[in-house]
C-alpha cells in the first residue's frame, strides 16, 4: 500500500501525539480519517490544524469519542464510522492509544494497574477485532499496533517499576507478530505492523493522570496526586513532607520534560511509522534510541536489567534515569 490516497483510516488516540501527528500526515497524504480519543476538545483540535494545513479538501474527517478499553464503546466507534465515513470498509487500522500507570503490584492500586493494561492492551485487541470484518472488505488492509522499546525491554530505569505499560506492550508485540501467520492464511491481503517507539515527544505523562484520575482539568485529581506521589515515591524521594502543590509542581515539570527534551518529535516519529507502512515492514522501530537498545538487548539478554547495562545505555543516548 505504497499510495494512501483515496483510503480511509482509523486511528486511536487521534487528539494528542503520535496519533494527531498520524491523521495530520494522513490527510495529507489523501486519506479519510476517522479518529477517536477520550477528549473530544483534543481531538477538534487535530481536526482544526488538519483544515489549517489546507490539505482535507473533499476529505472524510470525522472525530469519535470513545475509551478503547471499553468494549462496547469500541464497537459503537465502529458502527459510527460506517455511518460518517459512508462505507463498509476501511484499509487502515492504528491502534495508537495508550497511557502509563500501573507501574508497581505493590504501591499502585488494582484500578490503575487494570487501566493501563486496559487501554494499551485492550485497546489493540478489542479494536482491531471490531474492525477486522472492515479490513476484510478492503482490496488491501494494513493493521499498525503500536508497542514500545518496552514491549521487548521491560526498563525506564532500574528503580523505577513499570509493570503494567511494559507487560501491555510485550502483549502487544507478541499479538502482532502471531497475526502474520493467521492474516496470511485466513486474510492474505491484510498485513500488520508492530511500531517501537522510544523516547518520543508527547503528552502521555500529562493525559495519563488525566485519564487515571478520571478527570479532563489541568489540575490533578485527588485520586490523581495519590498516584503521582506513589510515584515519585517510588523514585526513592521522601514525599512525605511534599504539599500536593509542590507533587503538582514536579509533575509538571517531568511531563515538560518528557515532551520538551524528547530526541524525537512526535511529528518525526509519524513519518517514520507511515514510511514503514509503505514499505511494508512488519516491526517499525522509531527513534535512534529504539535502534540502540534493540541492538544490545539482542546482544546481552541475560544483562538487560543490570545496573550498569541501563546506566551506559542512558549516558549513549541521553537518557535521564525514569526520563
Amino acid at each position: 500500500m505504497k499510495d494512501l490516497a483515496g483510503r480511509t483510516a482509523v486511528v486511536t488516540g487521534g487528539g494528542t501525539g503520535m496519533g494527531r501527528e498520524l491523521v495530520r500526515q494522513l490527510v495529507a497524504e489523501g486519506c479519510n480519517v476517522a479518529m477517536c480519543d477520550v477528549s473530544a476538545a483534543a481531538m477538534a483540535e487535530t481536526k482544526r490544524l488538519c483544515e489549517l494545513d489546507r490539505l482535507a479538501q473533499g476529505l472524510r474527517i470525522t472525530i469519535h469519542q470513545a475509551d478503547v478499553s471499553d468494549e462496547t464503546q469500541v464497537q459503537r466507534f465502529r458502527d459510527a464510522v460506517a455511518a460518517q465515513q459512508d462505507t463498509d470498509r476501511i484499509h487502515l487500522l492504528f491502534n495508537n492509544a495508550g497511557i502509563g500507570g500501573g507501574g508497581s503490584l505493590f504501591t499502585s492500586g488494582r484500578d490503575e494497574w487494570d487501566k493501563t493494561f486496559s487501554v494499551c492492551w485492550g485497546g489493540v485487541y478489542y479494536n482491531t477485532r471490531a474492525f477486522l470484518p472492515m479490513l476484510q472488505r478492503a482490496d488491501a488492509g494494513h493493521i499498525i499496533n503500536t508497542s514500545s522499546i518496552n514491549g521487548f525491554w521491560a526498563s525506564v530505569g532500574p528503580h523505577v517499576p513499570h509493570t503494567a505499560y511494559c507487560a501491555a506492550k510485550f502483549a502487544v508485540k507478541g499479538f502482532t507478530e502471531a497475526l502474520i501467520a493467521d492474516l496470511r492464511v485466513n486474510a492474505p491481503h491484510i498485513k500488520c505492523s508492530v511500531v517501537m517507539p522510544g523516547h518520543i515527544g508527547t503528552s502521555i505523562v500529562t493525559n495519563s493522570l488525566k485519564i487515571l484520575g478520571d478527570s479532563d482539568s489541568e489540575a490533578l485529581s485527588p485520586a490523581a496526586l495519590s498516584q503521582a506521589r506513589a510515584r515519585i515515591a517510588a523514585t526513592g524521594l521522601d514525599v512525605s513532607s511534599i504539599s500536593d502543590a509542590d507533587i503538582e509542581k514536579l509533575v509538571a515539570k517531568r511531563a515538560r520534560r518528557f515532551l520538551e527534551e524528547a530526541p524525537m518529535t512526535a511529528a518525526a516519529a509519524a513519518t517514520i511509522i507511515l514510511d514503514g507502512v509503505k514499505a511494508g515492514q512488519w516491526r517499525i522501530l522509531v527513534g535512534d534510541d529504539a535502534h540502540i537498545i534493540d541492538e544490545r538487548v539482542r546482544q546481552a539478554p541475560e544483562r538487560a536489567y543490570d545496573l550498569d547495562f541501563f546506566e551506559s545505555f542512558a549516558a549513549d543516548v541521553g537518557w535521564r534515569l525514569g526520563r
